[in-house]
């Protein structure tokens, strides 16, 4: 029996689409790529979701080998919060969880800085009992051990837990560390896949 959901935050609460949000303020085709190639999919993105790196060792970092200059690249980095806007189709779904007596849990990828000034800006916090960011824990999914730190910290049973993520791979990871789950792919309803889930 399911007693705890746990969610993912980026493009599963939260959305999280660079590449949508370069197009609609006018960036180039060109531009976009070497923007998210550069910055969203490179190697300090992973070790600022890992908390290995600090956002300006980053920048410095990604300044050296990148064809953006590093004021290009700093002024990207500050528009990581307006990037991010509430997915409200699932968001509404957390309190009638809570009423019905399920442990919510938030478990996702995040740079420290970042999360506390989403942490500040979203009220849909106050109906979880807990979560873990990657950063704070220096490991990130799909790793299996970010689903151990959280079973651990909160003293959680695989079988009793469904975990919601937007990413293939980091579902898998869950379903074979024990936990049933599954992948959203970026929808902003979730509701039918939820319950279906929670029946099962």
């Amino acid at each position: 029996m399911i007693k705890n959901i746990i969610f993912d935050l980026g493009n599963v609460l939260i959305s999280f689409k660079p590449g949508d949000f370069l197009e609609k303020k006018g960036y180039s085709s060109e531009t976009r790529n070497i923007i998210l190639n550069d910055i969203f999919k490179s190697p300090e993105w992973l070790g600022l979701d890992n908390g290995t790196i600090t956002t300006a060792e980053a920048i410095e970092k990604i300044s050296v080998r990148s064809s953006l200059k590093w004021e290009e690249i700093a002024s990207i980095f500050k528009l990581r919060i307006e990037i991010m806007y509430p997915l409200h189709g699932n968001i509404k779904l957390l309190p009638g969880l809570k009423k019905r007596g399920f442990k919510l849990y938030f478990l996702s990828n995040f740079p420290d800085d970042i999360f506390d000034e989403v942490f500040r800006e979203y009220d849909f916090f106050k109906f979880f009992d807990g979560g873990i960011i990657s950063s704070r824990v220096k490991c990130s999914k799909p790793d299996f051990r970010i689903f151990e730190i959280l079973m651990e910290k909160y003293s959680l049973s695989r079988s009793e837990c469904l975990f919601i993520d937007d990413i293939e791979i980091n579902t898998n990871a869950a379903q074979n560390f024990g936990v049933k789950s599954f992948c959203t792919f970026g929808s902003s309803d979730i509701s039918k896949q939820l319950e279906e889930k929670l029946v099962e």
